[in-house]
């Protein structure tokens, strides 16, 4: 039986490279060849870290990687669309596909035991090969690379959604609060939307530079003091109509909620921490809707994907820094910083 070295995440900022056996295909899945794997913040802050989930939720020592894209090298019985030779990008939720959120296309909210995702319950992207199930895969589009599948997959994707539940539109002007991978990816969508002025912050001077090198925000404005008042000079004192926090972080959520204006709308997309905010004065006085956004559905990825084709964007623009599979350590290490962009995972 042919093996392969895949990259674990045993915790304490630890990357265990493992030997296992390519996986064969049973029924409804397909083998893939993986060509890029992206690293997420879920990954940094709930597995690499430490081990923060508990029961099902909880990462099953597999081999890591939630962000997969790559081609079709085996069919197992019953497959109905793919066939040897497709480029696919991957839903990273493998759910029991007949309650409610899965017949819905948002596998990410199943309950059910069955529920898997790839990279936390079941074998993930950083190895030359992964076990997918057919009804997980989407095809991807002429001209998208694999990187641009993979960022997809799950960052690009949840970005997205939460712009789909904003409305953003050419009405609007738009905060993202948080521009690491998935606030870059907020940006550059939500001006693809139509949304402008958008205006980006964050606490690191690097992605901040980041964000202004890409042309993908009007304004960069450093988080902290005075950002709240940059933001109400650039928008006439009135605020911005949409906002969507990104980092997870209690005073960039609080600055997203304060610089929405009077009726407008706002997301929390940043996974973890906690919030206090005086809803009477915050919230329902000013008329806000607050909306959790998390990830998307399979119907609203395989929109992105054709609507990025449409509009000629490349989220692989993102990334800054690409690795080895051999290099995941330093991968791993260069993410959890928090300093750089999107960084990937990419085969030789």
């Amino acid at each position: 039986m042919a093996t392969m070295t895949g990259v674990m995440l045993p915790g304490d900022r630890t990357v265990r490279h493992v030997e296992r056996e390519v996986p064969q295909p049973g029924p409804g899945q397909v083998l893939l060849a993986v060509k890029a794997s992206s690293i997420c913040g879920s990954d940094i802050r709930a597995i690499y870290r430490e081990h923060l989930g508990h029961g099902p939720e909880a990462y099953q020592n597999v081999i890591a990687g939630h962000e997969p894209a790559g081609q079709v090298v085996a069919v197992g019985p019953g497959c109905r669309r793919l066939a040897e030779g497709d480029r696919v990008a991957v839903y990273h939720i493998a759910g029991c596909g007949v309650c409610d959120e899965c017949r819905a296309g948002y596998m990410i909210g199943c309950t059910s035991p069955h529920r898997a995702a790839y990279g936390w319950q079941r074998d993930g992207g950083h190895a030359p090969y992964l076990l997918a199930e057919e009804r997980t895969c989407l095809p991807l589009p002429e001209p998208l690379s694999y990187l641009d599948g993979a960022l997809v997959s799950c960052g690009f994707g949840t970005a997205y959604e939460s712009l789909l539940r904003l409305r953003v539109s050419g009405r609007d002007a738009l905060l993202v609060t948080g521009l690491g991978p998935v606030g870059l990816a907020a940006a550059m969508l939500g001006r693809a939307l139509g949304a402008g002025p958008v205006i980006g912050t964050d606490i690191a001077p690097e992605r901040l530079a980041v964000a202004r090198r890409l042309g993908l925000v009007d304004h960069a404005v450093p988080a902290g003091d005075g950002a709240a008042e940059a933001i109400a000079e650039l928008t006439g004192g009135q605020g911005c109509s949409a906002s969507v926090d990104c980092s997870g972080s209690a005073a960039a959520r609080l600055l997203a909620l304060r610089s929405t204006r009077t009726w407008g709308r706002c997301a929390f997309v940043g996974e973890g921490g906690q919030v206090t905010l005086d809803v009477s004065q915050e919230l329902i006085h000013r008329q806000i809707t607050l909306h959790g956004s998390w990830v998307t559905s399979l119907r609203h990825m395989s929109e992105l994907l054709e609507n990025l084709v449409r509009w000629e964007l490349r989220p692989d623009v993102t990334v800054t820094d690409r690795f080895a599979l051999a290099d995941a350590g330093r991968a791993y290490e260069l993410a959890d910083a928090g300093t750089a962009g999107k960084i990937a995972i990419v085969a030789g």
